[in-house]
């Protein structure tokens, strides 16, 4: 069954109805029935058709506003808030997205042809940040083992190399050249049988819309079980290759960050615990998950690796 409106995901629901309440002039105190009787008049040109999750861990989502407001991306600030304000001009629509390296025909698809070869689902996955903060976030897009097989890779192919769109014009930090925060491109690599594991998902939408330019649009990649700076946005290259490829945060800092970067709790970071995280609109902590819960999914794919060494 697919749908194609968002009625299921009430917090973000009731957070655009709100806005658009207030944009009539109406006032600011209003009740959620009120609020949900406009849902049926709010504009759905940004909604997706997506076949939704079953959620059989019944996880509670965090709100869209907790989620599209406490952002790293880079490209624009360091900020957790700035990227909110600093990329609203973002264009988006066409995107193209480069595919090449070790396949059967190198080719350029925009994010339309994605949708309309792979079609649409929804996963609702934990998001954990290296930082100690984790949120749960409805996810809309398709598996990446959909592309891959579209690709064909060879023997050659042991690797998928990411890489995220370089445009100064768009991203204020890339044009700060070499006073910005890091090097880009900003480039993210999986190992094959990663890449092609059920869980590891392209990501076109959130919340049942499109994403928004802090969150990544208008497609990016999604790991659960790795810490969040391994999820990049904005894709502009993927690749498939021979080599392990040396992502932006092991070039940046070698002895912070490694190439897998699986969420453990046994293994800290120089800066933060690991052992605990903060899920965002709790104020206590919680116990942090090792391969942040997916670990019956993803387990054997690191089976006899010292995860000390592999972090």
């Amino acid at each position: 069954m697919k749908i194609s409106r968002i009625a299921n995901i009430t917090p973000e629901a009731l957070f655009e109805a709100r806005r658009y309440f207030l944009k009539l002039g109406a006032g600011a105190l209003v009740s959620s029935s009120a609020i949900s009787n406009l849902l049926a008049d709010l504009p759905q040109e940004a909604n997706l058709s997506y076949t939704p999750d079953a959620n059989p861990q019944k996880l509670t989502l965090n709100t869209f506003e907790q989620a599209s407001n406490y952002v790293n991306f880079y490209e624009f600030s360091t900020d957790k808030g700035a990227p909110v304000k600093l990329s609203q001009k973002m264009k988006t629509s066409p995107w193209n997205v480069r595919l090449g390296g070790e396949i059967k025909t190198a080719q350029s698809l925009d994010v339309e042809e994605f949708i309309a070869k792979f079609g649409l689902e929804e996963r609702i996955y934990r998001f954990r940040c290296v930082e100690g903060w984790s949120m749960v976030v409805p996810w809309i897009g398709f598996p990446l083992y959909k592309l891959l097989d579209y690709l064909e890779p060879n023997s050659n192919a042991k690797y998928v190399k990411f890489t995220t769109r370089y445009d100064p014009m768009m991203f204020p930090d890339q044009a700060k050249g070499i006073f910005s925060a890091i090097k880009y491109p900003y480039v993210e690599g999986l190992r094959m049988d990663e890449a092609r594991h059920p869980l590891t998902f392209i990501a076109v939408g959130m919340y049942g819309k499109r994403l928004l330019p802090q969150n990544g649009a208008p497609i990016r990649l999604v790991v659960p079980w790795k810490y969040g700076f391994k999820s990049i946005k904005s894709l502009e290259l993927i690749e498939c290759v021979e080599k392990e490829p040396l992502n932006t945060w092991q070039e940046q800092n070698p002895k912070e960050y490694g190439f897998y970067a699986n969420v453990n709790p046994q293994v800290d970071h120089p800066r933060w615990t690991q052992a605990k995280e903060r899920l965002l609109g709790k104020l206590t902590k919680q116990d942090t998950l090792m391969f942040n819960g997916y670990e019956k999914e993803v387990g054997h794919l690191y089976a006899g690796m010292d995860l000390r060494k592999f972090f």
